[in-house]
């Protein structure tokens, strides 16, 4: 069995301009189609919930971001046969945009898994039959505004305990399994050892692969008790107004695995939206060289610690201003009296929330604190 998995698709910029023109040969170079196409499956990160204009976004840290329906048909063109749901903007318009999304994704026939309109269905695993073996599908995601409850719609949250769970229960279904994270920290190429620690929980309870993505860049892989950990494979495609050229942002890579007495992958390293507005296939050895640097880096943990806190302590600053403004009895006495505005609302509140609640904005907002009070 053979399984491609790629990146973030949200179509914004100039390639929302293309499907509206439904020029999806522009955006999908035909060699890196046909690699998706070659696969008895291949699943891309949908992370566009997909209304049309009129539509309400939520209120939330960062940007709300849509699709319109010719986006699916996209999705198809380039050979998908899924996506996943589990991310940071599937409910950036609401319980009715995630419907929409989902009713249009299996009007055009794709499997879908990582989001529903409850916890239990958001949690639901996907299970892929070929000939004799099935390959079960897990998908989860970091908390940002788009977490499923026991009662309300959304994605299905990181929870290694459920996650557990889900695993031990998908091994006596399935030949198979394939855990899909959406998480990490954005424009840093390296995970945490949070993340490395979590991922490799995975396959220690019964996982046969991890892919993470997120980060809008690519990161680094390694192999653990056998089984492959790819920890960020960057945008698949994912424009960007003003243009990005040559940025991490514009690179990235799908991974191509195959389920049979062994599990044996491959990586299709690509530049997307850059100078050029489509996605294609790179062939310059220089990404593995880069690749390979990343790599040696998180197999040596000191090395990565150090990494991990050097980029933590660049946000620092950003971190700690967050908690601003008050930082004395005074001051706090006057505010809790009623004598100084209170900023701890709306979209102060809405950011704080975010840093608090989302596993990687909270590391990095741990770090801050606790060297603030050495």
């Amino acid at each position: 069995m053979k399984i491609v998995i790629a990146g973030d698709f949200a179509p914004q910029a100039r390639v929302a301009k293309q499907i509206k023109e439904k020029k999806f040969e522009k955006i999908f170079s035909e060699d890196l189609r046909n690699i998706v196409k070659s696969a008895d499956f291949s699943i891309v990160n949908l992370e566009s919930p997909v209304v049309k204009d009129g539509y309400k976004p939520i209120l939330k840290y960062g940007p709300n971001l849509r699709c319109d329906p010719d986006a699916v048909e996209a999705i198809k063109f380039a050979g998908f046969t899924g996506v996943t749901m589990a991310n940071n903007h599937i409910m950036d318009y609401g319980n009715e945009g995630l419907k929409k999304t989902i009713m249009c994704c299996k009007d055009h026939g794709l499997d879908i898994v990582g989001a529903g309109d409850t916890l239990k269905e958001a949690e639901n695993v996907l299970y892929l039959k070929k000939n004799n073996a099935t390959l079960a599908v897990i998908n989860c995601c970091e908390h940002e505004f788009s977490i499923a409850t026991e009662n309300g719609a959304g994605a299905n949250p990181l929870n290694p305990i459920r996650q557990f769970y889900a695993i031990q229960e998908a091994r006596k279904k399935a030949n198979y399994v394939l855990v899909i994270v959406h998480g990490g920290h954005e424009y840093f190429q390296l995970p945490s050892p949070r993340m490395v620690e979590t991922y490799r929980f995975f396959i220690d309870i019964g996982a046969d692969a991890v892919v993470n993505h997120h980060q809008h860049c690519y990161s680094g892989y390694e192999v653990h008790n056998g089984k492959p950990i790819f920890y960020g494979i960057g945008n698949f495609c994912f424009d960007t107004d003003p243009i990005k050229i040559d940025t991490i942002w514009n690179y990235g890579y799908m991974v191509e695995f195959t389920f049979g007495d062994s599990i044996e992958y491959k990586i299709y390293p690509f530049n997307q939206y850059s100078k050029k507005a489509a996605v294609e296939l790179l062939y310059d050895r220089s990404f593995d060289k880069q690749l390979h640097e990343l790599n040696s880096i998180i197999e040596d943990k000191i090395k990565l610690d150090n990494r991990v806190n050097e980029y933590f302590r660049q946000c620092e600053v950003g971190e700690c201003l967050l908690l601003e403004p008050y930082s004395n009895k005074v001051m706090n006495k006057l505010c809790s009296m009623g004598g100084l505005p209170k900023f701890i609302k709306g979209k102060k509140a809405t950011a704080i929330l975010n840093h608090l609640d989302c596993e990687s904005h909270r590391d990095k907002l741990i770090y801050a604190l606790k060297r603030k009070n050495k």
